[in-house]
């Protein structure tokens, strides 16, 4: 190739009703797996390569681009929508790679819509695809086994232009050492954790912070290695930063974490709380969270602390009955959560629980994230304790109640922790005032677009 290669970055959404325009507000945060993909690219071929970045819940893709290669980040849920995407440009003859979580969970279901794809972390196969491609040898699968050793810092630049939510994201770490049995992260990762170099890491949160912008690292569990947290805890003290992000109960067993993590600017973590049953909890391979004195224990030392929760809880574990809705949702609000989610168990390829729901002939698709009846919410496999409906409805009258301003009120009025100061104040009422508007907002939406009628375009074998 004697000109620079005109490289295609796409991130796919989860869905769209017919005529549907404007999408979900809640879910338009910047995507970090494009930038990645950017800064992988310049760094691999340097001028010889020219990128144009769309995203599909805010941009109209033009079936009529002229590029060369099309990447895309795919997840379970969006992997329908990558494949009408694929589509698009595989009908003009331009090949398509695609890389991420679904890739390396499903390879051979991804490699019928792809010419090429990326099982595992990309930073060491994705700039060899890119490089057999220019030579005009790309291979199907590009496969690395190990974790790499070092990463790239994301290309952010790709976003100028966009409307994303106000919150600058940031990786430290990626990967989880549990085995929650539910975890597609942990599938893909095999319950192993490493973090980013600390001196890169600020940098990024240099390039992202604004006055008053919080910061969310989105690691999938910060606090899964204590001390490699503990560090850059330690480094950001005194920097003004004001940062949110994911822990397990773990964390709150180690009193100076949680001190170290406050004094750093850190306003609040999610918490996988998951289950108030002792059955479900050991079933899903979270019996961690039983330990020192379980959940209330854990909320108690956040508190202390000074860090307010999101807590998530999941249902649909066959010890589950009609009646753990309003036991969850009134625990939720008598502890004071800032803002908590109340999902359906997801049965995600490559987990432990998929492959025993699986074998106990319980799905009720062979693959919901591809078949075009399915609906978001919807639960894809046939629970023991209720009805599929009963869990469904349970599910959204849980948010609706936790969400109703009676339910907002009484968190505020009752922990003073959620009103400390203005800001904060402030923030608590929008983001539930948010929370509560989507309530409704993605229940029965399709995977995929439904606008795109067209069939599914499969690479000949």
């Amino acid at each position: 190739m004697n000109r620079p290669l005109r490289l295609l970055i796409i991130h796919p959404c989860v869905g769209r009703r017919v005529g549907q325009r404007d999408y979900i507000r809640t879910w338009k945060m910047q995507p970090l797996p494009p930038a990645l993909m950017a800064a992988l690219a310049k760094a691999t071929l340097g001028t010889r390569v020219e990128i144009l970045f769309l995203d599909d819940r805010m941009d109209l893709i033009d079936e009529n681009l002229n590029v060369d290669l099309v990447c895309l980040s795919v997840e379970t849920y969006t992997a329908r929508r990558a494949y009408q995407i694929a589509g698009i440009f595989r009908r003009r003859k331009i090949p398509v790679v695609m890389g991420g979580f679904h890739p390396t969970l499903c390879p051979d279901e991804v490699m019928r819509f792809a010419e090429s794809i990326v099982v595992g972390e990309a930073e060491e196969s994705f700039p060899r695809l890119l490089l057999d491609f220019v030579a005009g040898r790309m291979d199907r699968i590009y496969r690395v086994e190990k974790r790499p050793s070092t990463r790239v810092r994301p290309d952010r630049s790709i976003f100028q232009g966009k409307r994303y939510l106000p919150i600058g994201l940031v990786e430290y770490s990626r990967g989880c050492r549990f085995s929650c049995d539910f975890c597609a992260i942990t599938a893909a990762f095999k319950a192993s954790h490493t973090h980013a170099d600390l001196g890169q890491v600020l940098e990024e949160i240099e390039e992202v912070r604004r006055p008053g912008q919080l910061i969310f690292f989105i690691d999938d569990n910060f606090a899964s290695d204590p001390e490699s947290a503990r560090v850059l805890c330690q480094v950001l003290k005194g920097k003004g930063v004001r940062w949110v992000s994911q822990a397990s109960s773990t964390a709150t067993w180690d009193p100076e974490l949680l001190n170290v993590m406050r004094e750093s600017g850190c306003q609040g973590v999610l918490v996988g709380l998951e289950s108030l049953n002792e059955t479900a909890l050991k079933t899903m391979r979270k019996s961690f969270n039983l330990k020192n004195g379980g959940h209330v224990e854990t909320l108690a030392r956040l508190s202390q602390a000074g860090l307010r929760v999101y807590g998530t809880f999941i249902f649909g574990y066959d010890t589950d009955t009609p009646e753990v809705f309003e036991t969850t949702v009134e625990f939720a609000i008598r502890h004071g959560l800032f803002i908590a989610a109340f999902n359906h168990i997801t049965p995600f390829p490559g987990t432990p629980l998929y492959r025993r729901l699986e074998e106990e002939q319980r799905l009720v698709y062979d693959a919901w994230w591809m078949d075009s009846r399915y609906r978001y919410n919807e639960i894809p496999f046939t629970p023991r304790g209720m009805s599929r409906e009963e869990l469904e409805r349970g599910c959204l009258d849980a948010r609706r109640r936790f969400y109703s301003w009676s339910g907002i009120t009484r968190r505020f009025g009752s922990h003073a922790l959620l009103r400390q100061g203005a800001r904060m104040s402030f923030n608590y009422w929008i983001i539930n005032a948010m929370h509560q508007r989507d309530v409704m907002g993605r229940s029965g939406m399709p995977l995929g677009d439904a606008n795109d009628t067209r069939p599914l375009v499969e690479c000949a074998l």
